[in-house]
């Protein structure tokens, strides 16, 4: 599945030969109000991707010109999780995730009118921050400590319907690749052992299924 969205967005990048309809409005402002989108791998715990529903945690902001829109993205998520580690005695995690990103890049319509399939490309940072309990059958309990930050890449498609002028009601989809780097503590609850800790680097692929949310529109340009 990574292999054929790749390669259909570097399709479409090679076909951009249209203005926008939003070419003549200077800013817009957006907000995502619901996103479905794959958590970075934490622990053993989701070698299978897990993903996680939020609202409103995410924002962007938009000069548009002639061609391309060049947007500004932030999302900030603190949500507590739980799963199943995927090794045998490893027991089940609870904690707290908080994970938040930074991006910026464009975005370029296909065609003009109130229906605009679009593609985007954002550069950015992220991190992630995963604190918690591990607990287990006949095994001494854990407290746990991870971070993640680093990198990310994030082509994507969406997709955007214009009612009227000013407002825009957007979906969208990206493959994220993020290269990070990071470190596990774990320490035994209520115990005076040693705290175990170690560093990684790591690049993963995460897929973002869906976002969804609305955009509004400000300013108009001079045409010439």
């Amino acid at each position: 599945m990574i292999r054929y969205f790749l390669v259909l967005c570097f399709v479409f990048t090679s076909t951009l030969v249209y203005s926008q309809q939003d070419g003549d409005v200077k800013y817009s402002f957006g907000v995502r109000g619901y996103n479905y989108t794959g958590l970075p791998k934490l622990m053993n715990g989701n070698q299978g991707r897990q993903y996680i529903s939020t609202n409103f945690n995410s924002y962007l902001f938009k000069f548009n010109d002639n061609l391309y829109s060049y947007r500004f993205n932030g999302n900030y998520n603190n949500q507590s999780i739980g799963y199943d580690n995927n090794c045998e005695g490893c027991g089940s995690f609870t904690g707290k995730l908080k994970d938040y990103a930074f991006k910026t890049g464009f975005e370029k319509n296909f065609i003009y009118g109130k229906v605009q399939p679009y593609i985007a490309f954002d550069l950015g940072y992220r991190s992630d921050e995963l604190n918690g309990h591990i607990a287990a059958e006949n095994v001494r309990d854990l407290d746990f400590s991870f971070r993640k930050r680093g990198f990310t890449i994030s082509p994507g498609l969406g997709l955007k319907i214009s009612p009227v002028k000013a407002i825009s009601i957007f979906a969208e989809g990206n493959l994220e690749y993020f290269y990070a780097w990071g470190k596990e503590t774990t320490a035994a609850t209520n115990e005076g052992d040693p705290v175990s800790s170690h560093k990684f680097k790591k690049g993963e692929y995460l897929f973002n299924p869906i976002s969804v949310g609305v955009q509004f529109h400000f300013g108009t340009r001079e045409r010439m």
